[in-house]
């Protein structure tokens, strides 16, 4: 077992451009592991705040002098030398043009078409979350009537949205198999990924109806015994014991929720933006802030430590 204090904090930088490319630098000769790519950052100080490490270390690395960053996810790695614990922050303003001061190779590059490696261990499982989307999009046809709902998606795929959760409780089987198949086809022709709602007897109907995952709710998380083999894996979630299961699980990512009151909800206490925030620091995967909120709120993850948001009734 290792003591806390064998442990080395890490601030970990994903220098993201407008065009959605993020900088990875090759770590240079002398160093463990040199030759791998990894993503910029370095070693905490004792005491030091961790976005002030971030900035010090991007500085004296690239030379770039971090303008805006969010907090992200934090991934914990044993290496042969040492334990780390990774704490990433998405950079999205910065100073500066990223320059090898430290005799390193640069090279930006996207989450879904990476050709440098290998890959630092501790930092290759980052790239699936960063093929994530910032906006989860839930179907909600049992409000709008099937075709209003199938309208709605097309119109949010046409406008970029890129992850879509069929959650139909209600629509008897044949109904939801045909809603589940126009959802697949409008989404995939756009390049969008499809979870199904479910448990672990959708899998043969996710399968069958070519959809990319399935999203878990949090009572079907929490009798889970082990991630089933497929694609993608969601999960909603309420509370720390139920994040806590989701990342060991190994889920893609999580929804947490309510964050705000919501119509959906109307009995339940909303977590609000500080306790969302408490409860995703330190998580290892993608948490996707759900309940009362529009796209104008996408910031306000962002700034909590969220990865996005989930949207139901804002979806247009």
């Amino acid at each position: 077992m290792f003591h806390p204090s064998d442990i080395v904090e890490v601030a970990a930088g994903v220098i993201t451009r407008p065009d959605g490319a993020f900088l990875l630098a090759r770590r240079p000769q002398g160093k463990p592991y040199a030759g791998y790519w990894e993503f910029p950052g370095g070693k905490v100080t004792p005491d030091e705040p961790l976005l002030h490490a971030l900035r010090r270390e991007l500085l004296e690395e690239l030379g770039i002098y971090v303008e805006h960053a969010y907090p992200w996810i934090t991934r914990t790695f044993t290496y042969p030398h040492a334990t780390v614990r990774l704490c990433f922050y998405r950079v999205v303003e910065w100073h500066g043009d990223p320059q090898p001061c430290e005799d390193q190779e640069l090279s930006w590059q996207f989450a879904n078409n990476t050709g440098v490696e290998p890959m630092l261990p501790a930092n290759a499982p980052v790239l699936r979350a960063l093929d994530l989307p910032p906006i989860y999009g839930i179907t909600n046809a049992a409000e709008w009537g099937a075709n209003v709902a199938l309208a709605r998606i097309e119109r949010a795929l046409q406008k970029g949205l890129r992850l879509v959760q069929i959650r139909e409780k209600e629509m008897a089987r044949k109904e939801l198999h045909d809603f589940t198949s126009e959802v697949i086809t409008l989404a995939h022709r756009h390049g969008a990924r499809v979870l199904v709602n479910g448990d672990v007897g959708n899998i043969g109907f996710c399968r069958e109806a070519d959809a990319d995952g399935i999203h878990f709710p949090s009572t079907q998380l929490m009798n889970l015994v082990k991630r089933p083999d497929i694609e993608w894996c969601g999960a909603s979630c309420h509370n720390a014991e139920e994040l806590f299961r989701a990342q060991q699980l190994r889920m893609d990512f999580i929804v947490l929720a309510p964050v705000l009151p919501t119509l959906s909800h109307p009995g339940s206490t909303p977590l609000g933006w500080q306790k969302f925030a408490a409860l995703t620091r330190g998580c290892s995967i993608p948490v996707y802030a759900l309940g009362g909120l529009q796209p104008c709120d996408l910031t306000t993850a962002w700034d909590h430590g969220g990865h996005g948001i989930a949207l139901m009734r804002g979806i247009t």
